[in-house]
């Protein structure tokens, strides 16, 4: 049951992502800089995270409800970086890139505890 509920949030978290990857218009498409330096660097940072927390998921240092939870909450983090880039035409004030980093520093040392 477990196994289903989990299958269920997964599709849905893929369905959801589908459409906002879908949503935008090709004009807009152009002026979304996934490279911006600091986008790059925030985003980074959630993709090493994304791995530590499978490594340690495999070496069993946390459970996979654990797993699940951390990984959900770097999905949080990478929409609303996502959601700050769209508003600034693709970029990420400093501010915003403050308020994300101390966001995945929470979530960092909530890795393998």
């Amino acid at each position: 049951m477990l196994q289903s509920a989990r299958s269920r949030f997964v599709a849905s978290l893929i369905l959801g992502m589908a459409r906002y990857v879908g949503a935008a218009p090709a004009s807009h498409a152009q002026s979304w800089d996934t490279t911006y330096p600091r986008r790059a660097e925030v985003n980074g940072r959630l993709d090493n995270q994304g791995a530590r927390i499978h490594q340690e998921r495999v070496e069993g240092e946390i459970s996979g409800a654990q797993a699940h939870a951390l990984h959900a909450e770097d999905y949080s983090i990478r929409t609303e970086e996502r959601a700050m880039a769209s508003q600034n035409g693709g970029h990420i004030t400093q501010g915003e890139q403050h308020a994300l980093n101390q966001q995945e520093n929470a979530v960092s040392r909530q890795i393998g505890r």
